[in-house]
Parts: C-alpha cells; sequence; structure tokens
C-alpha cells in the first residue's frame, strides 16, 4: 500500500453520488502547493471517500475549506486537457480526514473554536477518523495557502 498525506484546498464542494449497487461515494477536489525552483505550482488531487465513514466530517467542508487527507496513492493517470496539452491526473482513496489548522485565524484574541474568517461555517477542533491522527501533522501549512483559483483550472 501506498500511502501519502496532503494539505491544501477543496477546490469545489463535495460530490455525493451512488453506485448502481447503491454504494456511496464522495469526491473532493483539492489543491495542494507545492514550491518547485522558487515558483508556487498547484497540485490538484481527486480524493475518493467510499461508504460513509466521514458522513459526520463532509458537510463542514465547502469549496476553498482547509483540509488535510491521508490516504491510499492510486496510479496517476494522465489524459489530454481543454487546450491539448497532456496533463497527470493524481488520485487518492481517503483513510482519515481532517480540518487543517492552516486558514484559521491567528489574532491572539480570536476565541478557541470560533469560526475561520474565511466565511465558511465554524468547524470543530477535531479530525474524524478511524486510527489517531499523528501529531506532526499540526505542523503542515502554518501560512494561509492563496486559494484564489476558477473552476477551469480544475483538472477533472
Amino acid at each position: 500500500m501506498n500511502q501519502i498525506t496532503i494539505a491544501g484546498h477543496l477546490g469545489s464542494d463535495p460530490e455525493v453520488r451512488f453506485t448502481s449497487s447503491g454504494q456511496k461515494v464522495t469526491t473532493l477536489r483539492v489543491a495542494a502547493r507545492a514550491r518547485r525552483s522558487g515558483k508556487d505550482e498547484t497540485i490538484w488531487w481527486k480524493v475518493t471517500v467510499w461508504g460513509e465513514q466521514f458522513d459526520k466530517i463532509i458537510p463542514y467542508f465547502k469549496k476553498g475549506s482547509p483540509i488535510i487527507v491521508v490516504g491510499e496513492l492510486s496510479k496517476p493517470e494522465i489524459f489530454t486537457d481543454r487546450e491539448g496539452r497532456p496533463q497527470v491526473s493524481m488520485n487518492i482513496t481517503a483513510q482519515n480526514i481532517m480540518f487543517s489548522p492552516f486558514g484559521r485565524p491567528d489574532s491572539p484574541g480570536a476565541a478557541e473554536g470560533a469560526p475561520a474568517t474565511t466565511g465558511h461555517a465554524a468547524q470543530p477542533e477535531m479530525a474524524y477518523s478511524a486510527p489517531a491522527a499523528p501529531a506532526e501533522m499540526a505542523t503542515y501549512g502554518q501560512g494561509r495557502a492563496d486559494s484564489s483559483f476558477t473552476d477551469d483550472e480544475i483538472p477533472f
């Protein structure tokens, strides 16, 4: 099994659908920033959640919400975008989804558990997953990443 942890922002609201056999599938599109050769680069991830294991946390996520996902990395898929350029689709099957510490108010007077200043619903302070979250997860993305992307930039 390949396991990966990504931290980023949702590129769209979570999409819920059902297979022909009735199994629930939720898809998240996550934009993660990477610095390569002194330039910021956005990497798009398609996160698949099977079943109802994260039903209590998914309603709190909206487009632009900061998120951390731990899951199994699938083999990358190559496709051609609208302009005819080859692109790579990175896919993860989620095993753990957490609220991210970045994107929260940094002011000293901010109340614990207060809503984020991004205009999204108040987010609980805990992660929702079966295994305990590693302590080093809290160190990801201490600064607020710019989540100003358009729907046209989402590759899938």
